[in-house]
């Protein structure tokens, strides 16, 4: 494989199918990525370290580890987007996705463009700062600030960390579990449903600058996560 261009978004694909890799590598190519293929679990987290891919294709039935035994431990490390690919279409396997940290999750069979799609909107969105995702919420760290619609809002500090973390990747759901290992820094020991109320309380603040606007999305089972329209 030709050496990436430093301007070309790398993709690395995790999936046994030969067939399909190759098909999904052919489609990156044409979109404008390069790609790395791996076709066995063992291999995944070594070349996600070794490579620093910008966004990974995970399969999930893969041969020498599960691919959501994968994503936990990417996460465990880092924020590389992830994109889940599975024949598996129970609910529960989808919920189970996002909650070990996955940006999205689509079932096989499916059509590559569309792959390519989501990758493009998910890697826009990752490549956005903190405070840039919108016009309408800037979050400024130096300052310990965030203005929603042109208002400042008066935010604890849980709340602003809160409020940091749905932020910096708008879009992407988070489990409560992985909120609150961001809300405090003295890691004390609470309950999930901690989350709970500093959300509806977030939510209250950003509805009084912005009565008709609520970003914050819930997703039943899963999480939360931001939306900024």
């Amino acid at each position: 494989m030709e050496t990436p261009s430093p301007t070309r978004a790398r993709i690395l694909i995790v999936e046994d199918e030969p067939k399909l890799a190759s098909l999904l590598a052919d489609y990156l190519q044409a979109g404008g990525y390069e790609s790395h293929w791996v076709a066995d679990g063992r291999d995944a987290v070594p070349a996600v370290k070794g490579q620093l891919p910008d966004l990974v294709l995970l399969d999930l039935m893969l041969p020498g580890r599960d691919g959501l035994d994968i994503c936990r431990e990417l996460r465990s490390f880092s924020d590389v987007p992830i994109i889940m690919l599975t024949a598996r279409v129970e609910e529960i396997d989808r919920l189970l996705g996002l909650e070990l940290g996955a940006d999205d999750y689509i079932c096989k069979p499916f059509s590559p463009r569309e792959v390519v799609a989501r990758v493009k909107a998910i890697l826009r969105r990752a490549r956005q700062p903190p405070d840039a995702g919108s016009t309408l919420l800037r979050i400024d760290e130096s300052t310990h600030s965030a203005v929603f619609h042109g208002t400042t809002l008066e935010l604890t500090p849980v709340e602003f960390r809160l409020l940091k973390t749905l932020a910096a990747n708008p879009g992407r759901v988070f489990s409560r579990d992985r909120l609150l290992d961001n809300l405090y820094l003295d890691h004390r020991i609470v309950t999930d449903r901690t989350v709970d109320s500093h959300i509806k309380n977030l939510r209250r603040k950003l509805e009084q600058a912005a009565p008709a606007h609520d970003p914050i999305r819930s997703i039943y089972g899963v999480g939360y996560k931001l939306e900024i329209e």
